[in-house]
């Protein structure tokens, strides 16, 4: 069994009470570089995991990632292991969300002909840096979808994600 502090403990059994096993808030006495530094090793030690915080059902935040979104902490099934807890196999999975703006990104790349970034600008008002980091962070990273792309004749670079 993995040696925990009393601080990573405590913010462990705190998220296995939490049906989504949010680890917020942290204890009262860790603030500031202190908690940056307990959290960044339990993120290490894949004890936490950021997901994007649904801050309209008022998920705590546990650091903002600009225009109005934020990250919250959440326990991984090693995490919940490491102070004895059982998990099933079956790991949640998060709803996508009707209506917002990476939503509509997934439907412009699901589409018989893909999506340019250019017309992804367009469409959602987002910069091309901005494209590119939601396809590879939120799309890739945290929803395994698979981003393919090709060069087409007149049209450029286009991207697609295969259908649902």
């Amino acid at each position: 069994m993995t040696k925990l502090s009393d601080t990573q403990t405590i913010i462990l059994s705190r998220a296995a009470q939490n049906e989504d096993r949010i680890a917020l808030p942290l204890p009262d006495s860790l603030r500031g570089g202190a908690a940056a530094k307990v959290v960044g090793a339990m993120l290490t030690k894949g004890f936490l995991e950021e997901v994007e915080a649904d801050m309209r059902k008022g998920e705590p935040v546990w650091r903002e990632t600009g225009d109005a979104h934020g990250v919250t902490l959440v326990a991984t099934d090693a995490g919940l292991a490491a102070i004895g807890i059982e998990t099933d196999p079956a790991p949640k999975v998060r709803t996508q969300r009707e209506g917002t703006k990476q939503a509509a990104l997934i439907a412009m790349l699901r589409a018989p002909n893909g999506a340019t970034i250019e017309e992804i600008a367009e469409a959602l008002q987002w910069a091309p840096h901005t494209i590119r980091g939601a396809m590879s962070g939120a799309l890739k990273k945290k929803l395994g979808l698979e981003v393919t792309s090709e060069k087409i004749e007149d049209r450029g670079r286009v991207y697609r994600l295969p259908a649902a």
